[in-house]
């Protein structure tokens, strides 16, 4: 059986610089950061991301269109909106695939 087993955070990032590149742990969270950053104004401005052997975080648009409320059943407009989707690289669904 599969489960997960934690989940990996900013400081978990930040200690792996620190112990395979050396860098001090302050130097190493603020490279986390700045990389986090990075990534997160690219996407606020409407680019997509995409990193090499790991995947792309994509924007899409989204027109307005009529929901459903699914307890009464009532229709409602679902306003339009950018939503951001995640799709791994092959390599990664391999690696996935593999339990690596």
């Amino acid at each position: 059986m599969m489960r997960s087993v934690g989940t990996l955070t900013r400081a978990d990032l930040a200690e792996t610089i620190n112990r395979k590149l050396g860098f001090s742990r302050a130097e190493s969270l603020d490279m986390v950061e700045s990389i986090l950053d990075k990534m997160s104004d690219s996407l606020a401005k409407g680019e997509n991301v995409k990193i090499s052997g790991f995947g792309s975080f994509v924007l899409r648009d989204k027109n307005e269109r009529i929901g459903r409320n699914p307890k009464t059943g009532i229709e409602v407009p679902i306003t339009p909106r950018r939503v951001m989707t995640f799709r791994a690289s092959q390599l990664l669904k391999e690696r996935i695939a593999k339990g690596e």
